[in-house]
């Protein structure tokens, strides 16, 4: 079948770490044709987990694509592009990158693990972004496998939407085949890769047969005709019900349950199957992009149109050692082909697609062309970061919906080892910024500062940048953006005098510091007459006295808030200078502040924690052992609570990594600075 007649899917797979994803991409490419053999996590040999990072560590740290073809039952074949995407929470940004792109997400539940929090946050960012789901109960093979107990979990989790359409033949090492609830026949296992259709066991067609007639149910009650005819007595076709299901589920109303095993094979061809039978397509499901002055104007629908304007998305871009920066992206709209040019409608770029390509994990697949709803790769688009629009249209500023404001919980302070990676760290941070937004880089004080979601976030961030990007660095604590604060007025004199070989420098400033309201900053004023300091060397005075503050106080941290008075000063005819005024006048400042006093300010940030009600009290006794004050406590719903407090930046260094053990991972934490206060038990220069 000519490509152009394919229905177009992205499929992101979503889950907790050790749900089995990963290994059920092995299991759908082998089923598919598209790898001889599948991989092994534990061995490192998967399509999916091919970074270093992810090989030491047995589980997935960024999404990996793979694309494949499926022949349905009816004969149609599908283009599929699997979206394998982390587990681990610190790894939420992929998981964002691949809800942008996605057609619909297979939420992954181990059979013996069931809900865990990953589960959680899965299914609340797949929500969030408007993704609609089929969970998928794998590892159905393994030790303590419980299906009915994972669907009534998942149940209470999702509500009354989640929907058991597989029950399966056994379980544990006894798992062999599933019972499809629409059709009430067996599907087993054939030994060779395909499945014989039979009766289902005696002991479980009544359990079958009840949820056989739930499900239609369900399913004819959104549809009148359908409603009717079942009124009747006479039950819809196999086929108009699932035409049915699949508008349901598209609309996020039902999340069908299904079952199989990936390391086993069992039901992965079923899994396909109802895919492609009950999951919207890219043509079914319109692009939201915002369209306007700099990309923040009116939301606007784009369709999956191969015949419209060219429309592209670039939702992750990765560092490649080999070949520089890889853009993955999704055709919104048009037909895209290698050496097109396109204008990044975002930046204003324009950009030469010298090559285009699907990835399956690390391989480059050359592509002649890609389709609307199509996903794949070019490498070396320069200028179009993740979050960038790549557009036929020569004028217009768009840029796609924004993705969830992802705060980073875990900093470092990293030195470089040697002169050479002196020289390269900044481009090389820019990169890992580049190729993952949820990584910050700022200053504080002299240190520069690495942030992540989480301590292996940042671990692997700066593993990659020694391997990919060849930049080496140590790490440390991050470091305290403490503050001081005079506490009284003060007045001091600072003097230059050099008149001894050359030129000669001279100065004498006259310099009161008096302190302002909290957060009040900093201001400068002259009341000097007569020309004792003459204007021309004003404002060097007031640079001195600023370089003198943000040098620092009697404890070592910049002083703030805090009015600077020049009151008078002398100047000599020759030996004068900017450069002379400027040194006496931080010497003037530095004498008053010393002789005001200091007291020293601790940055405080507002906490914003989410867990289930239960867990309230241990949260609760965390915060107030971290000298936090809690301002609000309320409900979400009916099982969690938000808890909202504000608490030292000192005590919040390993917050996010305390309070996953603390709360076996359910626990949400959002943490913003807030303001600055007097610390406890620092003292003052003078009384």
């Amino acid at each position: 079948m000519p490509a152009k007649d394919k229905t177009i899917r992205t499929i992101a797979l979503l889950g907790a770490a050790g749900s089995g994803k990963t290994t059920l991409v092995e299991a759908i490419l082998h089923r598919a044709g598209s790898i001889s053999r599948p991989g092994s996590v534990e061995q490192g040999s998967t399509v999916s987990d091919h970074e270093p990072e992810e090989v030491a560590r047995g589980h997935s740290l960024n999404l990996a694509l793979a694309p494949l073809d499926w022949t349905a039952e009816d004969g149609t074949t599908h283009a599929l592009t699997l979206v394998d995407t982390p587990g681990h929470p610190d790894f939420v940004g992929a998981v964002d990158a691949a809800l942008a792109v996605a057609d619909v997400g297979l939420l992954v539940l181990s059979s013996f693990d069931g809900v865990v929090a990953g589960t959680h946050a899965a299914a609340d960012a797949a929500r969030s972004a408007g993704v609609p789901l089929i969970a998928v109960v794998s590892q159905e093979d393994r030790a303590r496998a419980d299906f009915r107990k994972v669907v009534a979990d998942l149940r209470e989790l999702l509500g009354d939407v989640v929907w058991p359409i597989e029950f399966p033949l056994g379980e544990e090492h006894a798992f062999h085949g599933v019972a499809d609830v629409l059709t009430e026949q067996a599907l087993e296992d054939d030994g060779a890769g395909g499945r014989t259709v039979g009766a289902l066991p005696a002991d479980m067609q009544p359990e079958e047969h009840d949820a056989h007639v739930a499900v239609v149910e369900e399913i004819v009650s959104h549809d009148d005709a359908q409603l009717e005819e079942y009124l009747e007595g006479r039950e819809p076709s196999v086929g108009a019900l699932q035409r049915t299901f699949a508008d349901e589920i598209a609309a996020g109303d039902a999340v069908p349950v299904v079952v199989c095993s990936g390391t086993a094979g069992t039901g992965v061809d079923r899994l396909l199957d109802l895919v492609c039978a009950l999951a919207p397509s890219a043509a079914a499901r319109d692009a939201r992009i915002l369209v306007g002055a700099d990309g923040r104007g009116a939301e606007v629908d784009v369709a999956c149109d191969p015949g419209g304007d060219t429309l592209v998305q670039v939702f992750r871009t990765i560092a490649d050692p080999f070949v520089g920066q890889v853009s993955m992206l999704k055709v919104l709209s048009g037909v895209v082909r290698p050496n097109d040019r396109l204008r990044n409608a975002t930046t204003g770029v324009e950009e030469r697609l010298a090559g285009l390509f699907r990835l399956r994990g690390s391989e480059h697949v050359p592509a002649a062309s890609l389709r609307a709803g199509e996903v794949g790769a070019v490498a070396k688009l320069t200028g179009t970061p993740s979050g960038s629009l790549l557009w036929s249209r020569s004028t217009g500023a768009a840029r796609p919906l924004p993705p969830p404001e992802r705060q980073p919980l875990f900093a470092v302070s990293i030195e470089p080892e040697s002169q050479s990676d002196d020289a390269k760290l900044s481009t090389a941070l820019a990169r890992l910024v580049t190729e993952d937004p949820t990584l910050v880089v700022d200053r504080t004080g002299t240190a520069t500062v690495l942030r992540g979601m989480g301590e292996t976030h940042v671990e692997v961030a700066v593993e990659r940048m020694a391997r990919v990007l060849g930049v080496h660095v140590t790490t440390g604590p991050a470091p305290i953006a403490y503050r001081e604060r005079i506490t009284r007025a003060a007045t001091a004199e600072g003097k230059v005098k050099k008149q001894s070989g050359g030129q000669g420098q001279f100065a004498l400033v006259q310099r009161q510091v008096s302190p302002l309201p909290a957060n009040a900053g900093y201001e400068f004023a002259s009341s000097v007459v007569g020309g004792a300091v003459p204007k021309a060397y004003v404002s060097a005075v007031e640079k001195g006295a600023l370089e003198a503050l943000e040098a620092g106080g009697p404890h070592g941290h910049p002083v703030v808030d805090a009015r600077i008075e020049l009151l008078d000063g002398k100047a000599h005819s020759v030996d004068s200078s900017d450069m002379a005024f400027r040194i006496a006048a931080s010497l003037a400042v530095k004498s008053a502040v010393a002789d005001a006093g200091t007291v020293v300010l601790e940055p405080v940030s507002s906490v914003v924690v989410t867990v289930p009600t239960e867990l309230q009290g241990a949260v609760l006794t965390d915060l107030s052992g971290r000298r936090g004050r809690v301002s609000a406590t309320e409900t979400v719903d009916d099982r969690r609570v938000r808890v909202t407090a504000t608490v030292p930046e000192s005590e919040l260094a390993r917050y996010v990594l305390d309070l996953r053990s603390l709360t076996a991972g359910l626990g949400e934490v959002s943490i913003t600075p807030d303001r600055y206060e007097p610390m406890p038990h620092a003292g003052h220069d003078r009384d």
